[in-house]
């Protein structure tokens, strides 16, 4: 299952707004867009989306910005997925056309849809917070070698 260019920015804006969901203050979208160098433009839209479906609410004014709308550890990586990508209908075919080869193919990657929704149902924000932290650590210790 492949993963497009709007679930991967959405991701690392939601670990921003998780890291920093402790310090109870709203985070803008440029100061996103800026540190992890994403389109403003792009990320205003997916934040939009990530705010339509509840995971995130937005706060006006001067000192506006984003927060949670959840706690990280209540953020399901599934549910990101669908607010951005919708549950990913079934392929059309036509039972006419269709041969034991396509049938089969349709099979597997129906298979795999299935594994990688598990997976992403498993794992919630705050386990992707965890992650990142343990990558930092690793990456300070590389940069010491």
């Amino acid at each position: 299952m492949e993963l497009s260019c709007k679930v991967d920015y959405a991701c690392i804006a939601l670990l921003e707004l998780a890291m920093r969901h402790k310090q109870g203050k709203p985070t803008s979208v440029s100061e996103i867009a800026i540190s992890q160098s994403i389109p403003i433009r792009y990320l205003d839209q997916v934040m939009s989306m990530l705010r339509r479906a509840g995971i995130i609410k937005s706060q006006r004014g001067a000192k506006g910005g984003y927060h949670l709308a959840l706690e990280p550890w209540q953020i399901k990586m599934i549910d990101v997925v669908v607010a951005l990508e919708g549950d990913s209908p079934q392929e059309k075919t036509n039972p006419e056309s269709i041969t034991a080869e396509k049938a089969t193919v349709i099979d597997i990657w129906e298979a795999a849809k299935v594994a990688s929704f598990e997976i992403l149902h498993r794992h919630t924000l705050e386990d992707m917070v965890r992650k990142c932290e343990e990558k930092k650590q690793s990456f300070d210790v590389m940069f010491y070698i």
